[in-house]
Formats: C-alpha cells, structure tokens, sequence
C-alpha cells in the first residue's frame, strides 16, 4: 500500500524544491510588459554615475542591504512610518546607505514608459547591474519578478547586516544566513574594488592593527584623525588603487595588507579564505565569473511573488 503512494510523496517534494528555487523568477519577466525597462535603467544609471563615480558601488551596496534583510523586497527603499521603523536609520545604513534619489529617479522614468508594473525591488536589482557594468566589471541576466515588501525593519537590518568590524566567522555565518557560501563571500566581498568608506568605519583598523601595512596606515591616518568625533564623515577609497574601476585590485591589496576595513584584511590574515584571494587576484576572470553567479544567488534570496506584496508607485512608500 506504503508504495501507491510513493510517486505522489515524490511529487509533492519535488514541487516543494522548485517553490524553494524561486522558479518565479526569469530574466524575461518583462519582455512583453515592459520591453524598455532596461534602456531606461541603463541611461539613468550612466547619468547618475557620470554625475558621481562614486554612485555605482552606492547602489550596489544598497542591493546588497536590502537583500540581506528580509530577502530582496525593496524594504531599505521605505521611509519610517507610525505603523513601522524602516531599515534606512539602522546602524548600517544612517548616514551611509546613499543613492535613494537616483532609485526614485529611475523609477519615476520607469512608470512613465510602463505604469505600475515593474516592482521596486526588481528597479534596484537591475540598477545594481547596470553600475557594475558602467564602472566596468561583468553583465548578467538579471532574473525579475520580485515584488516590493510593505514594511520594513530596522531590527531585521540590524542584526543581519555584518558590521565593519567582523571577523571571519561572524561574516561566513551572517552570509550562510542568507544562503551564500564562503566563496561567495569572498566573491562578493569584491565589490569593495569600487566605493568609498568613512573614516568611522575604519579608524580602529589604521590606528590599532598590526596586519596593515605601515605606509597605507599613515596615508589614510592624515585624513582620518584618531580621536573620535573628528573626522568622522571623511571619506577614503575602498580600493587605493582603481576605486571608479570593477577590477580584482581589490584582491591585490588584500594581499600587501592594505585592505581598508577590518572586514576586509579579515578575508585575507592566515584563515580559511586565503586561498580564495589568491586566486581570485591573480585569475580576474575567475572573479568576475563568481562575482556575477554570487549576485544571481543573493538576487533570489527570498523575493516576494505571485500575489505576496504589491508594486509600489512610490518606492520610498507603501501604495
């Protein structure tokens, strides 16, 4: 009798892996009700990074914010409100996450071309991709059909977000919280080839580390003084040596000990991730390969589809 029912127990769990697979999402998802969503992502992203390098690597790190929390459902996009503290004034994001207004500007020029179709959360996924491929690193098909969350929470953002001071194990867990793997840590980690950090985030390690090279401590010292409060907001190159362009110097520094975060040279200092920098600074097409299957897995963490959320007009609101 047990055996009647064997294919249809097989069945069931097979279905249950593919709703686990986000089989929702395609990178078509669009073609047909928004055939120009990607010319005028790409235009507003050329025209945003053209103003601002600097842009780029923030909307890659706001992607990266929103889908650490929550999964990628445009909630780091919400203002606060009466019925919810949102995730923008969380101690990751206040005075740091940037690049709200260019989201509102692509999405306003979205819903002039398409009208309440196209989410929010997919606006920042493909927003993300575009600055990567402007500065130079790879392209992908970006799978879409997310829909956007209605509430957020700084709590959430909080604790899943790993702070600039982590170690190694604390990030390995924080990104197998979200399904990714030790390499994909490292892979990711990569995006720090472009963007800039503030002196807050980095002071402890110029002034109190020893894995750091003496030269690259005192050049960024003369711009982040030691005591605190002063200087906080200064701001120095993620990557010294291309911090505009999406290459694996990134990596090469790592390796000389001139990682700006503690985060960064943690990659890097006698562990396990060792060899992964090694490899990916001397092989950037392994890299760039990683980087892009690691965007394409955090890109699936838990999106909202079907009929769970709604597509905001306003991403900074609820509708």
């Amino acid at each position: 009798m047990a055996s009647l029912f064997k294919p249809v127990v097989t069945l069931l769990a097979l279905l249950v892996v593919i709703g686990n697979t986000n089989a929702q999402l395609s990178t078509n998802f669009y073609s047909k009700s928004c055939p120009r969503l990607f010319s005028t992502v790409k235009s507003s992203m050329q025209s945003a990074i053209s103003k601002e390098a600097r842009m780029g690597a923030s909307i890659l790190r706001l992607f990266f914010h929103d889908c650490f929390v929550n999964g990628c459902d445009g909630s780091v996009l919400l203002d606060d409100t009466s019925s919810f503290t949102g995730e923008k004034n969380a101690a990751p994001n206040r005075n740091s996450a940037r690049g709200f207004n260019v989201i509102d500007n692509i999405k306003s020029a979205v819903e002039k071309a398409c009208p309440g179709v196209v989410s929010c959360a997919d606006v920042l996924a493909i927003a993300a991709r575009d600055s990567v491929e402007i500065l130079g690193g790879p392209s992908w098909n970006v799978k879409l059909g997310r829909r956007d969350a209605k509430t957020a929470s700084q709590a959430a953002a909080n604790n899943s977000i790993p702070p600039p001071t982590s170690n190694l194990n604390r990030l390995i867990s924080s990104f197998s919280a979200v399904g990714l793997s030790t390499r994909d840590l490292v892979a990711l980690s990569g995006a720090h080839t472009i963007g800039q950090s503030r002196c807050v985030q980095f002071r402890p390690r110029i002034y109190n580390e020893t894995n750091i090279d003496s030269s690259f401590a005192q050049t960024r010292q003369r711009n982040c003084p030691r005591a605190t409060g002063s200087g906080d907001n200064n701001l120095a190159p993620l990557d010294l040596q291309t911090p505009t362009s999406f290459d694996n110097y990134y990596f090469k520094n790592l390796i000389t000990k001139k990682g700006l975060l503690h985060s960064d040279q943690v990659l890097f200092n006698g562990g396990s991730t060792d060899s992964i920098v090694q490899t990916y600074s001397s092989n950037p097409n392994t890299f760039t390969s990683d980087f892009v299957a690691a965007m394409i897995k955090m890109g699936d963490n838990k999106p909202l589809t079907g009929s769970n959320g709604e597509i905001r007009k306003n991403c900074r609101r609820t509708n």
